[in-house]
């Protein structure tokens, strides 16, 4: 299992000017490096693949100073990230999606490099950051990092840098043997539903800070383009808007904790969120309760502490009833669920959990008579 560690980093002010320097170099490396991609199609209708880019960067740090500091690693790291992009890229193009050639990262568009191998450009030690022509970088290591430390990436989020490391913990430990299962519905009015009729609050954190944004967002479009004024106001932005990300992803952080602590199987609905956000009238408030992050949490944390975690489809769980399973068709503003047929009351949301429940421990049943087999 690979697990990451994300510390915030407080550099002096030498530091900070050379890690900017750092992240610039890298952004121009990338662009370089697409720009001869983007050429050599262009006009011989071939491909540059990483391995050729690879040994032109090895002999372009000679006449490169700015080259010449990078980490060699760290460099090939950048490329290896322009070539999955480019991967992405004919994958999406095999599989009739939207392509979405790869594009120039534009100062503020690209905010982070990586060091393939602890040891290597980058050594994160006892509350402390080493890195290769910055120094040693004050960290703020809140907790131990666990395991092997694999990978460290740099990151800079609204003008704030961190450190993440990617550590491997060993192996998944076994399955719980508690019997203790849940299924959770996820919604707009509550966070999420469960089957036993626990309700958890949407706190709408967008939703709060929404008119901070509007407001820092004209202050945005009436700056000049390129002013020092108006990289002030986007700064203000961005760190409003991190905030907001902060704040929901602590709270998802809590909430999965809380179900991985007290369930070893929980299922979920397998949501196709970037759908879901088309819908015009509901996309900003689904935006901001961050259903796909939330679901990938509670994954990651019930997979680190043995809790089974199954995802069902969810066609139908508002509209049949979990008592006898007759089809009540209901519009999305009813929000009680009444079966004609058995007498069933009760909330919509706690309905379809039962719903998701039970589908949930019908799919995971084959694999338990696998296993006694």
């Amino acid at each position: 299992m690979i697990k990451a560690f994300k510390y915030r980093l407080y550099p002096n002010t030498a530091q900070v000017r050379e890690l900017e320097i750092m992240l610039e170099t890298h952004r121009r490396l990338y662009n370089e490096c697409l720009a001869q991609r983007k050429e050599r199609y262009e006009t011989a209708q071939e491909s540059v693949k990483y391995t050729q880019q690879s040994a032109w960067f090895k002999s372009a740090r000679g006449a490169n100073d700015w080259y010449a500091r990078l980490n060699f690693s760290s460099a090939q790291a950048t490329m290896r990230r322009l070539d999955k992009a480019f991967q992405a890229f004919f994958r999406r193009i095999k599989t009739g999606d939207k392509p979405g050639y790869p594009r120039f990262k534009a100062r503020g568009r690209f905010d982070s490099w990586t060091y393939p191998a602890h040891g290597d450009g980058a050594r994160l030690l006892d509350g402390k950051l080493r890195l290769q022509h910055i120094g040693v970088v004050r960290v703020r290591q809140h907790r131990p990092a666990q395991g092997t430390i694999k990978t460290v990436q740099i990151k800079i989020e609204a003008g704030k840098w961190f450190v993440i490391a990617s550590c491997e913990i060993g192996d998944a430990p076994p399955p719980r043997t508690e019997d203790t299962a849940v299924g959770i519905d996820i919604g707009l009015e509550h966070f999420l539903s469960t089957d036993q009729g626990e309700q958890v609050d949407n706190p709408r954190y967008q939703k709060e800070a929404l008119r901070r944004l509007r407001v820092v967002g004209r202050a945005v479009s009436r700056k000049k383009k390129g002013s020092r004024n108006r990289g002030k106001a986007v700064s203000k932005l961005r760190s409003i808007h991190a905030r907001v990300s902060n704040k929901r992803r602590d709270h998802h952080h809590k909430v999965a904790r809380d179900f991985v602590s007290r369930y070893a199987f929980i299922a979920a609905e397998s949501l196709t969120v970037k759908n879901m956000v088309r819908n015009r009238r509901l996309s900003r408030s689904i935006s901001d309760a961050g259903w796909s992050q939330f679901l990938n949490i509670l994954r990651a944390k019930a997979e680190s502490a043995g809790s089974v975690f199954v995802e069902v489809p969810p066609q139908g769980t508002s509209q049949a009833c979990s008592g006898c399973g007759a089809v009540v068709r209901k519009a999305l503003s009813v929000r009680q669920h009444r079966c004609p047929e058995c007498g069933l009351s009760l909330q919509r949301d706690v309905n379809a959990a039962r719903n998701i429940l039970a589908r949930g421990q019908a799919r995971m049943e084959p694999v338990w008579l696998n296993v006694a087999h």
